[in-house]
């Protein structure tokens, strides 16, 4: 998640990454997960629940390999593999991975990027927003080095080129699958596939982040600047994570039925030359982040405190959020299925492949 400097100073002393209890307490909230390494959108449970709802939007005619009991349930344990490498000392891995959990769509903006345009590249980005920040000092001001140990502070976030950039591996992993299904052993097949079940577990967890409000805001740890609304300025980050699911029971079986199908995303080529899957994305969170003043209303209003009658606006409010991550994940990997041409160069190297084996010695 974005998050404070402070937060990350704090919590990671002499290489070792700590927890420790909010500091301001709300209901629920539990323990705060700190910096960059182990702030979460969801707890295992809802990470789980994301890529088991995307597996029930997938059409009849999607593969039916991918609903085998034992690939269905690596898919969704590697919903939460992201994650586990956060738990790392590592600072070089806290940079490379803990960045693509999150984007803060506020920093970008104040950087005078227009989301409207910005580059599906994500090296191109980091160029556009490293001078966006230098002209905008007082928007955003350089990070403490003695809290910026994994060099993560003064970025926004790589959430959206995270999950396009896992959207085209696995399409290109459905592709060489569908030429070694024509062309190849068995074994090659079963190697094939367990790539593809691994970059669906895997994007799913970046797809699940993506559904959090909180995980695309500067507003990530209570209100932060003007507050017209008043809204909580405590840090109530935990509660949203997984606090509440745990409390409100909030379960698989009440999901599923809510689920809605699968679609493919419309991918023709689009007038101003953006990337039309990182488009898709983008929308994706631009939406999410339209959700966060509602969330924060349910908290001013004390709708997420318990789990019986005075909590149902908030029981319904994290049960959308669940099922819109399950139906974009689940027409990214539908999307990528069906976009997904043969490999021709494979192809080639396997008919070659065959010819010298067919060939007379």
């Amino acid at each position: 998640m974005a998050r404070r400097e402070s937060d990350a100073g704090d919590c990671k002393r002499g290489g070792m990454v700590k927890t420790v209890r909010m500091r301001i307490r709300l209901p629920l909230a539990g323990l705060f997960l700190c910096g960059a390494t182990l702030a979460h959108a969801w707890y295992e449970p809802g990470h789980r629940m994301i890529n088991q709802l995307a597996l029930d939007s997938l059409p009849a005619d999607f593969p039916s390999w991918v609903r085998e009991p034992a690939n269905a349930e690596r898919i969704v344990f590697l919903s939460q593999e992201p994650d586990r490498w956060r738990r790392t000392s590592s600072a070089l891995l806290q940079h490379a991975n803990g960045l693509d959990h999150f984007v803060n769509l506020d920093q970008i903006e104040d950087a005078g990027i227009d989301l409207a345009t910005l580059t599906p590249f994500r090296y191109e980005f980091v160029e556009a927003y490293a001078g966006g920040r230098a002209a905008h000092p007082d928007r955003l001001p350089a990070p403490d080095p003695v809290r910026n140990r994994d060099h993560s502070l003064e970025w926004p976030g790589f959430l959206p080129w995270a999950i396009a950039e896992y959207y085209a591996k696995l399409e290109t992993e459905f592709s060489y699958l569908k030429t070694y299904e024509a062309y190849g052993t068995p074994a090659e097949v079963a190697n094939a596939r367990a790539n593809v079940i691994y970059v669906m577990g895997v994007m799913g967890h970046f797809v699940g982040d993506g559904s959090q409000p909180l995980h695309v805001t500067k507003q990530h740890a209570g209100w932060v600047g003007p507050n017209p609304h008043g809204y909580p300025t405590q840090d109530f980050h935990a509660l949203v994570d997984g606090a509440f699911i745990a409390k409100a029971g909030i379960t698989l079986a009440e999901l599923t039925p809510l689920v809605t199908p699968a679609r493919p995303l419309a991918l023709e080529p689009r007038p101003d030359g953006r990337d039309p899957s990182f488009a898709d994305v983008m929308a994706y969170l631009e939406a999410t982040r339209r959700t966060l003043d509602p969330l924060y209303r349910l908290v001013q209003t004390h709708q997420l405190e318990e789990a019986g009658p005075g909590s149902r606006a908030g029981r319904a409010f994290f049960d959308e959020r669940l099922l819109a991550g399950g139906q974009m994940l689940g027409s990214l990997w539908l999307t990528a299925w069906q976009q997904a041409a043969p490999d021709r160069v494979l192809r080639g190297v396997l008919l070659q492949r065959a010819a010298s084996q067919n060939r007379p010695h």
